[in-house]
């Protein structure tokens, strides 16, 4: 059975979808305002969301990355009126999974409302059931956080490369960790390439490597991170801050897996595995010209989407408890408590 949340401050649009689908044997729950809805969708693990895009306090096209950022993502459709076929288009191009347009009737919605149930349950019957995991350092037992342990035990059951999305501070290093430390890689090196700090001068030297006087300065030959990572996981952290020049040679890389160190007559191979990270939207980057399709194309084979702490406050006591006792711990104190107002 699936859980279906309707967003719509029109009660008739939601008395028939509420109805239509629990006709056909699933749960339906509905709201009437945006944030009341964005809270539940927060709260709950949902399939799939109808999403009015004209409601009293928002723009229900601006809520569709906050919805989609929910793990496991629900499909979301939107709902639209007769004279908004652009918000459609616009809804469709940023994830949404359908949109029906108003004035709707049983006819115009019963063949939709079944094909996004369906593929739904054909999603959940590939999913494969959570498994024990080693999660140094993660802390939460919300909806948000047990989807995307999920995600980590699936990406760290294959060698396919994963890319984690998220706004600076949602741990997107800790879920890469979770990743190497869990698959049959964890024996072999996790390599760091923060591609944020590295110059654009260095780039290149740093990731392919170099022989010795292959440039000024050269003085012995250094093997490159991608070379540091054969066997093992190479972690391009804030991947969208590659330069577009990087971006060609990387994306042989990942095609051949081999390249030729700065100054050297030869290729060298390298056998890694690999996870990048970003907080910017590369989907954007790519329409702007700043990223390439090609790219983006083999890094998110597998995503993760990490919410933020705000949009899954079931986790701030676990971490509040967490971070206490380490704390209580390194000054050699007795562990503290909270009272029960404090939370």
């Amino acid at each position: 059975m699936a859980n279906v949340l309707i967003i719509d401050d029109d009660k008739g649009v939601c008395g028939l979808l509420s109805e239509m689908i629990e006709n056909i044997g699933h749960h339906a729950t509905s709201v009437h305002t945006l944030e009341s809805g964005l809270h539940e969708s927060s709260q709950k693990t949902y399939d799939v969301v109808f999403l009015d895009v004209g409601l009293p306090d928002g723009n229900g096209l601006e809520a569709i990355p906050r919805l989609l950022g929910t793990q496991p993502p629900p499909e979301v459709v939107i709902i639209t009126g007769s004279g908004e076929p652009d918000g459609a288009e616009i809804a469709i191009r940023n994830g949404a999974w359908d949109y029906l347009q108003k004035p709707l009737s049983v006819v115009k919605i019963l063949l939709p409302i079944k094909r996004v149930l369906q593929y739904r349950d054909d999603l959940s019957k590939h999913r494969k059931p959570a498994v024990a995991l080693k999660v140094h350092g993660i802390v939460g037992g919300s909806q948000q956080m047990k989807a995307c342990l999920d995600l980590v035990a699936q990406a760290a059951d294959s060698e396919t490369n994963v890319l984690i999305s998220g706004e600076t501070g949602t741990g997107k290093e800790l879920i890469a960790h979770a990743i190497h430390g869990n698959s049959s890689r964890a024996p072999s090196s996790f390599v760091v390439v923060d591609c944020a700090s590295l110059p654009e001068t260095l780039v290149e030297s740093s990731l392919f490597g170099y022989e010795k006087g292959a440039f000024t300065g050269a003085d012995r030959a250094r093997d490159g991170l991608i070379k540091q990572a054969d066997g093992g996981t190479l972690f391009l952290d804030e991947v969208g801050e590659l330069p577009l020049s990087i971006q060609k040679a990387f994306l042989r890389v990942l095609q051949e897996r081999s390249f030729r160190p700065l100054g050297a007559k030869q290729e060298i191979r390298s056998d890694f595995r690999l996870i990048a990270a970003t907080n910017r939207d590369l989907d954007q980057m790519v329409e702007c010209g700043l990223f390439r399709k090609d790219l983006l194309y083999r890094l998110k084979t597998m995503s993760i989407v990490l919410s933020p702490l705000r949009d899954r406050p079931g986790d701030v006591k676990d971490l509040v408890m967490y971070y206490t006792a380490r704390l209580c711990e390194f000054h050699g104190i007795a562990t503290k408590g909270f009272s029960p107002e404090f939370f």
